[in-house]
């Protein structure tokens, strides 16, 4: 599962913004069933950060977000996302050279259940 967090950051308070970030990324780092997870600046526009971290599974996610650590230092963080879906299932991928794996979607057919 990837979870991608987008941000508008005014120059003036870019540093701020890093240090939370890491402390973000700290801590969920720190839960079981995370996998890896970056910070990044866009090139062409260096007000547009991403917060990106894959885990392996939803449930993964769902109990990070519990983590006193993660409410304490990521959850402020996350709030100052743009308002829009960030977490995404993964339903192909392909190694370097690899061929593409197809994978099935965890959402549940009947989602009212």
């Amino acid at each position: 599962m990837l979870v991608l967090n987008r941000f508008v950051v005014p120059p003036d308070t870019q540093d701020g913004f890093v240090v939370q970030a890491h402390a973000a990324l700290a801590a969920l780092a720190a839960c079981p069933g995370y996998l890896s997870g970056r910070l990044t600046r866009a090139l062409e526009d260096p007000a547009a950060w991403t917060l990106l971290t894959e885990w392996e599974s939803v449930g993964a996610y769902r109990r990070a977000l519990g983590a006193f650590d993660v409410k304490v230092h990521a959850t402020p963080l996350l709030a100052r996302s743009v308002d829009e879906p960030s977490a995404f299932e993964t339903l192909a991928s392909a190694s370097p050279g690899g061929a593409v794996e197809v994978a099935e979607s965890d959402r549940a057919a009947e989602p009212w259940r």
